[in-house]
């Protein structure tokens, strides 16, 4: 059952901020001397771990190169680590833009997949995300997407219910679960087409506007 409120809950990464630069993972691969396939392949296969704050960065990039039977050295550890921190480091300014727009009809929040240090660097870069509601990053909560708990981590930190959020995801998978515990799900393939989703769900008189914010502030 919702209260009432609305809470319009984004991904970051391929929906807000831009998806990894491309050529990092080449330059990854490059920087300790390994095939960019099996690079790629173990940079995947170790990240959930990472995501969720069960490895530290030295031990997931200590995984990754022992993967690769590369050295481990902390010098190649921590131009990996800077380089994989840069490749995540854009967003998309229209996208950013429109995020805070809708603070005036909802709350808005973030909840993303992304390891602890990562998180610590892109918060000090985009200052914006102050601005928002609540912001849940996965390395910070300890649990990432798709696992339910981070969703319900977002709903207990605002004190609402699963019917109060929009969650809005570039992964399919990640939509799934916000729904399956109860929340609106919409797959985000483009602005235009979030636009009219976001129009669609949020009230649009100025009286129910104003009771969500004022519910806010109880």
């Amino acid at each position: 059952m919702s209260t009432g409120r609305r809470i319009v809950l984004f991904d970051l990464f391929g929906v807000v901020a831009l998806q990894q630069r491309p050529g990092a993972l080449a330059e990854m691969a490059a920087c300790c001397h390994a095939p960019a396939d099996a690079f790629t392949e173990a940079y995947w296969a170790l990240r959930p771990p990472y995501d969720a704050a069960r490895l530290s960065a030295p031990q997931y990039w200590t995984a990754v190169l022992r993967r690769l039977s590369r050295p481990v050295d902390t010098g190649t550890i921590e131009k990996l680590r800077l380089t994989d921190i840069d490749s995540w480091s854009r967003v998309d300014d229209r996208m950013v833009a429109y995020a805070q727009s809708l603070l005036s009809r909802a709350q808005v929040a973030v909840l993303s997949n992304i390891p602890a240090d990562h998180a610590d660097a892109f918060c000090a870069a985009q200052p914006w995300l102050q601005n928002l509601d609540h912001v849940a990053l996965s390395g910070k909560i300890n649990v990432a997407k798709p696992d339910p708990h981070a969703f319900h981590h977002c709903v207990a930190a605002m004190h609402a219910t699963p019917a109060d959020f929009l969650f809005i995801d570039d992964r399919e998978e990640n939509v799934r679960a916000a729904r399956a515990i109860g929340m609106t799900g919409h797959v985000f393939t483009g602005f235009d087409e979030l636009v009219k989703v976001v129009n669609t769900w949020l009230p649009t008189s100025t009286a129910a506007t104003d009771l969500i914010r004022a519910a806010t502030r109880r």
